[in-house]
Parts: C-alpha cells; sequence; structure tokens
C-alpha cells in the first residue's frame, strides 16, 4: 500500500487470474469483507509473470477506508475480474488524454497501449491543487507532451482540464480522438469542448456497480437515448451521446445511506 495524495492510494494484489488476462480499460470488483460493498477499480497496471494488479483508489466511504488500511500480507475477501470490454485500441494518430483527479489511474493504461500503436499522445492532468496530482513522473515518461492544470493555479495553467483543452484547440492543436476521464463534471465539460469541433470523445464512466456482469442493473446510463449497463455495455462510451444529468443523479442516489455508514465507521454493522 502506498499514499500517493491525501485520502489517495496504490495498491498491488496478487491475483494471477486476473494478471494474466486484464486489458486497458478494464476493472475488478473487490469486497474488502463480508460486510464490505463491492469496489469497482480499474486495473492500472499488471505482471503477468508475477501474478500482479496495480490498483489506485480514494479513501471515500468505509469500504474504502477499509482497503486503505490493509498491510503487506494482509488479504482482501474477494476480487472478480477482469471485467468490462477493453478499450479499442489502434493507431488514431494524435490523440489528447485528459485525466482528472483519481480518473488519473485509468489514463495511464491507456497511453501505455496507444503508445504501443504509434500514436502521438498528448496528456492533459489536472487536479484541484499540486498536491493531489497523481503519476505526473509516470505519466511523463510515457506521453509525447503533457500539460498540467490545477484549479487553485498551483502548478501549471489555472483552471479545469476541460478550459486547457479548449485553450489548445483554439490555438490550432488538431486532435483525432480526445480520451477523458475523472468526476463526472469533468467530463461532461470535456465533450461539450469537442462538440462543436466534431471530435470523437470517449469516456469511461463509473456509476453505481453491484454484481458487474449486468444482471443488477444499478449501473445503467442512458447512451444515445438508450439504456446501457456500465459494466457489460461499458465502461467506455461516445462522450457526446451520454446523459450526464441522469448519471449525476445516479451517483448521488445513496449518498445520505453513504454518509451514515461512514459515521459508524468501522463497526462491522454495515
Amino acid at each position: 500500500m502506498k499514499n500517493l495524495a491525501p485520502s489517495i492510494k496504490r495498491v498491488v494484489i496478487h491475483a494471477p487470474l486476473i494478471a494474466s488476462k486484464a486489458k486497458a480499460g478494464q476493472f475488478v470488483i473487490l469486497r474488502v469483507d463480508e460486510c464490505g460493498e463491492r469496489i469497482p477499480l480499474t486495473i492500472v497496471d499488471r505482471d503477468p509473470s508475477e501474478g500482479l494488479i496495480t490498483l489506485i483508489f480514494q479513501e471515500v466511504g468505509v469500504s474504502t477506508k477499509k482497503l486503505g488500511s490493509l498491510k503487506a500480507g494482509d488479504y482482501v475477501m474477494d476480487a472478480v475480474g477482469p471485467l468490462g470490454n477493453p478499450t479499442e485500441i489502434k493507431n488514431y494518430g494524435t490523440v489528447a488524454i485528459v485525466g482528472g483527479g483519481v480518473g488519473t489511474a485509468l489514463i495511464y493504461p491507456w497511453i501505455k497501449v496507444l503508445k504501443a500503436h504509434g500514436n502521438h499522445v498528448v496528456t492533459i492532468l489536472g487536479a484541484r491543487t499540486e498536491s493531489l496530482l497523481l503519476l505526473e513522473d509516470e505519466l511523463r515518461r510515457l506521453s509525447d507532451e503533457v500539460y498540467i492544470s490545477t484549479d487553485d493555479g498551483s502548478k501549471g495553467f489555472k483552471g479545469f482540464t476541460s478550459e486547457l483543452l479548449k485553450k489548445l484547440l483554439e490555438e490550432g492543436r488538431r486532435f483525432d480522438l480526445v480520451m477523458a476521464v475523472g468526476p463526472v463534471p469533468m467530463m461532461k465539460a470535456v465533450a461539450e469542448v469537442t462538440r462543436p469541433y466534431g471530435i470523437k470523445t470517449i469516456v469511461s464512466l463509473n456509476p453505481i456497480m453491484v454484481d458487474g456482469t449486468g444482471m443488477c442493473g444499478a449501473c445503467r446510463v442512458k447512451v444515445g437515448g438508450e439504456i446501457k449497463f456500465a459494466c457489460v455495455d461499458g465502461p467506455e462510451f461516445d462522450a457526446h451521446q451520454v446523459d450526464f444529468g441522469q448519471l449525476m443523479n445516479r451517483l448521488r442516489f445513496y449518498r445520505d445511506e453513504e454518509i451514515r455508514a461512514l459515521k459508524t465507521k468501522f463497526s462491522g454493522n454495515l
């Protein structure tokens, strides 16, 4: 377990079968113990030879705090995966990758496979403040260009990642594809920036999930006016077709219950 930023941690788990099959864009669902929620987490990296997968998460509720409290040698109750569809990768040309907050965890495997297919990758990395920027050194080693934005201006461009992307486009930069992952308002803003330019834009969605196999319907999202399940139809979708308003409403659905659960901390009565 390694601290990357306040409340954000990286954990490496021994899961040989998952490590041997996982591809960029896929995720696992973890359960720390019998009382824990099922937590969907993107597979950031994998080492098939050692049977290891790397995950990055933010301690927000009870279950993620339990996960963050584990020490070397501890175990999670179960890990299911790889789930979801792998990222569709080919040589697009010049690709802008936009990552915000914990979403930066997903852009790392994206960039690795995009570079392996000969793409020129321009990475836009954002956070509220400099101390919350994730994987900056790793992303600089992988990317052709890296731009930094912070909401408070403590490093790089002062403003949102979407504003920085808009600035680059207004300066004449052209992208054959834009991929974004992070807070829902950020992904929505990126989609609105690229829409007038007609640039294909892909976002990775992480709505509330339970079983991860499409049976429960908890992760349903509206895309192009149709109901899709993020766990089996996604998690990646055409950003210009996603109903972000509905997605944000669904993410707030259990907020009161989450607050009550967090107040109990690790009582085991969840």
